[in-house]
């Protein structure tokens, strides 16, 4: 039967979607050639080994034949293709019992749709590979990337407060099959997680303009925050500046605010407030990203109106 690509992910013969590409994910990541310096022959050979029998297991109408004719069935040697319905779609002329009619995509491209990335490891994202040229001899006939499009998602402290999800209407070109582009428009959901920091980025991959012999960019929306009318932010603390009288530095004073959710909140505070006091109250700041259960600080800090030389 010549190679058995179910042996080489380490998956049963019924193995379903899902299986297939929690074998490829975790076999790519094990083999891929950067992560192998010392023995990158051996990596290389085993990770296109790996991208080619997912190829294959992944496409139903290559499984099928592969099932039914092993690898033989694919490199279009037994029987003539037009005994089998869609079959012709594979084959191309070849030469040679190496020659696989279905021609493999590259191991990189089929990793990049995994990962995002040429290479997730080593530099920024496996930028360390030739800016878009492709380098490292495995990229060769990949088609190279093109940058990254970034666009400023602005957010109000209320969103990155509660959470929210935005819809972002996009237009892109993309290409038919008789090489030409048509524009569409897609509308892309962006969950917009409580806690949220200005610079977070959602990453849409390959969302950019299609072009022939190029990736298309991946799309990266930036949060920025808009400024607040009350609060300002301090990493995970809320800053709040309320104006007092003189009077009620020294007599004491009640602080009245709507949080961002809507709630009021009432806080006596008993201290003589001098100009640089600053009133905690625990856990009434932003909701930690990480654990948006736990929050930051609120911090009230106070603008003392002192009455005037000239009414004395």
């Amino acid at each position: 039967m010549g190679v058995d690509y179910y042996k080489i992910l380490q998956v049963n013969r019924n193995a379903s979607d899902e299986d297939l590409k929690k074998a490829y994910r975790k076999l790519a990541m094990k083999w891929h050639p950067d992560k192998n310096p010392n023995n990158k022959k051996d990596a290389e050979a085993k990770f296109k080994q790996i991208s080619e029998a997912y190829e294959v297991l992944s496409d139903s109408q290559k499984r099928a034949i592969y099932d039914q004719y092993g690898e033989e069935g694919l490199k279009g040697q037994v029987p003539p293709p037009e005994q089998y319905p869609g079959g012709a779609t594979f084959f191309s002329t070849g030469e040679g019992p190496t020659t696989f009619r279905f021609n493999p995509r590259n191991a990189n491209d089929i990793f990049a749709e995994f990962f995002g990335a040429s290479s997730p490891f080593g530099g920024a994202g496996g930028g360390m590979r030739g800016g878009g040229g492709g380098g490292g001899p495995m990229n060769q006939s990949g088609p190279r990337k093109a940058l990254p499009i970034e666009r400023t998602l602005p957010c109000s402290l209320e969103e990155l407060y509660n959470g929210t999800t935005k819809k972002m209407k996009i237009s892109r070109e993309i290409g038919d099959m008789s090489g030409k582009t048509i524009p569409v428009e897609e509308i892309l959901t962006i969950n917009v997680k409580p806690g949220w920091k200005k610079g977070t980025k959602i990453t849409f991959p390959e969302k950019g303009n299609e072009q022939p012999n190029v990736t298309p960019a991946d799309l990266v929306f930036v949060i920025d925050e808009k400024p607040h009318n009350v609060f300002t932010r301090d990493k995970n603390d809320l800053v709040v500046t309320q104006k007092i009288s003189l009077a009620e530095a020294l007599t004491g004073y009640t602080a009245k605010l709507t949080t961002l959710d809507g709630r009021n909140l009432t806080i006596p505070i008993t201290n003589v407030i001098h100009p640089n006091y600053e009133e905690i109250v625990p856990r009434e700041g932003m909701p930690l990203p990480k654990d948006p259960t736990k929050r930051g600080n609120l911090r009230i800090k106070f603008n003392i109106k002192f009455p005037s030389e000239a009414n004395g």
